[in-house]
């Protein structure tokens, strides 16, 4: 593997750049931009090797693409309670669209992205609680649309009633800091144009974003304007795990230095 001083990456970034069309490393991967990257440069599993200037997480976008970007996986407190396979797929699922073929008759699912400021037609949204610094799941009936899941609401009722969430799943600021300090404190985003020839994609590589010092309070007001997202994607089978997810677009609005390659 390759080991890199800040200027010799920079000096291998503006060669990628240079080379124009590049064909994708990782065919049928959505994350094909940030996949090739790493085949180009050397390196594994998106952590670049500078040694004197610490870790850097790797990130990449197709630039028409609206697709979120995954940031890390965190389930929610408290987590003594298993929350999405003890308490949110039971009370709150539905039953799976593959019950009874794929699955087992009785397979339930929980999927759901969630976004501050805007309720989901199931009633779920994120709210940002400044004061007892958390961010926490909230349900209210009230928004749930009754046409589509009147049944639905039925049970949920019979299961637990139409209160909020009791006790209310949640994610204390200083963990979700401390998971995306450890995972995004400088990250080098990649970004870039494709195109298909003869069915195969193709990227030229446009911009290259050297991002440094992760703001907390930042990272906050990202969640609280929507630009950071949960996102459940669960069934009774197998909990594929709780996502934090970025819009494109939206990384240099949690960070104190950018530099451009």
């Amino acid at each position: 593997m390759k080991v890199f001083t800040k200027e010799s990456l920079k000096e291998e970034l503006q060669a990628i750049r240079s080379r124009g069309w590049i064909e994708t490393q990782r065919k049928g991967n959505d994350g094909g931009v940030g996949n090739t990257l790493e085949d180009l440069l050397g390196i594994e599993e998106n952590n670049l090797p500078l040694p004197n200037a610490g870790v850097w997480e790797l990130k990449g976008q197709r630039e028409d693409s609206n697709s979120l970007i995954t940031l890390f996986h965190m389930e929610p407190s408290p987590r003594a309670l298993k929350f999405v396979p003890q308490v949110l797929l039971p009370n709150y699922g539905w039953p799976h669209a593959k019950a009874g073929h794929k699955h087992p008759h009785d397979e339930r699912s929980f999927r759901q992205t969630l976004t501050a400021g805007v309720t989901t037609n199931r009633g779920f949204t994120i709210q940002v609680n400044r004061y007892d610094e958390r961010l926490e799941v909230s349900f209210d009936h009230t928004s749930v649309d009754r046409d589509e899941h009147g049944t639905w609401l039925e049970n949920v009722e019979r299961n637990v009633g139409l209160g909020e969430i009791d006790p209310q799943p949640y994610w204390g600021f200083e963990d979700v800091f401390h998971k995306a300090g450890t995972k995004l404190n400088k990250t080098l985003y990649a970004i870039a144009e494709r195109k298909k020839v003869e069915g195969t994609e193709h990227f030229r590589y446009q911009r290259f974003l050297m991002l440094e010092g992760f703001q907390r309070h930042l990272f906050v007001d990202a969640v609280e304007r929507g630009d950071v997202l949960v996102d459940f994607d669960a069934r009774t089978g197998h909990n594929h795990g709780t996502k934090f997810r970025l819009r494109q677009g939206a990384y240099v609005g949690m960070y104190g230095s950018m530099v451009e390659v």
